[in-house]
């Protein structure tokens, strides 16, 4: 992909050109959490809990499998030849900013010597509602998570205007940095929706890329600003988890905008 490529020439180290083939071949599936709890019965959307027992064996199956958990960080590292991956890497991503993310996800990945990625909205998930708090967050990332944003108020990107769009997308990203003393590099889009205009902004607030819901791996050839993940919902077993990565692998690759619209 043009993005990429121009970056890779002017960031890459000097390799062979059979190693700098297989670094760009690297395909990393980056898998998407939510609340990491039963769902209580009145749940809008019951699928978004995975209990904190299915998570245990979804992450000591991917570990049994060879994965490794990284960060986006250090898959783009990898990318531009600057980093290195372990055989099997793959991204644990977290959206929404729930307690449990904290209070249940990280224990685990502690455990396997893993990190998240969480994907943070700025405002609308108070820990009244169970999101987390400011001192749960700094501890994610004193843990070495990575911490992104999902925008301002986790709305819908699509059929905003650009002052809007900039709020959401830029302005989200300057609080972040400001109150965390991140990067915040990558940027997901909320729902999973996402617009040519959308894109645009994210391009100009210096994102370096974001990531969608529509199914696949990224691939350091694919546009950095569309790259895939895999929803991970409530029920799936570890051997349906390792299924869902292996039939996902040669998926095409993420549309222009999402939701499709004729």
């Amino acid at each position: 992909m043009a993005v990429f490529a121009a970056a890779m020439v002017s960031v890459a180290t000097p390799a062979s050109g059979a190693a700098a083939q297989r670094r760009r071949g690297i395909g990393v599936p980056i898998l998407m959490y939510h609340v990491i709890a039963p769902a209580p019965p009145d749940a809008p959307f019951p699928g978004l809990y995975v209990t904190p027992a299915q998570f245990v064996s979804q992450m000591d199956a991917l570990a049994a499998a060879g994965y490794h958990a990284v960060t986006l960080d250090e898959v783009r590292a990898a990318w531009l030849g600057s980093g290195r991956l372990p055989s099997r890497p793959i991204v644990i991503s977290f959206d929404n900013g729930y307690r449990t993310q904290f209070t249940r996800a990280l224990p685990v990945l502690r455990r396997l010597g893993w990190v998240g990625d969480e994907n943070l909205q700025l405002s609308g998930l108070p820990p009244a509602q169970g999101g987390l708090n400011t001192e749960q967050i700094r501890a994610l990332v004193s843990a070495h998570w990575e911490l992104d944003t999902q925008g301002y108020d986790h709305l819908d990107l699509v059929g905003m205007d650009r002052a809007q769009l900039r709020h959401q997308i830029a302005a989200a990203r300057t609080l972040i940095r400001r109150r965390f003393h991140v990067r915040a590099d990558w940027f997901c889009y909320p729902s999973g929706d996402y617009s040519p205009a959308a894109v645009a902004e994210v391009k100009a607030a210096r994102f370096v890329g974001a990531t969608t819901v529509v199914p696949g791996w990224a691939r350091a050839t694919d546009d950095p600003y569309r790259l895939p993940r895999l929803r991970l919902l409530g029920g799936t077993s570890p051997q349906g988890l390792l299924a869902l990565i292996a039939g996902a692998r040669d998926d095409p690759l993420p549309p222009l905008a999402y939701p499709a619209r004729s």
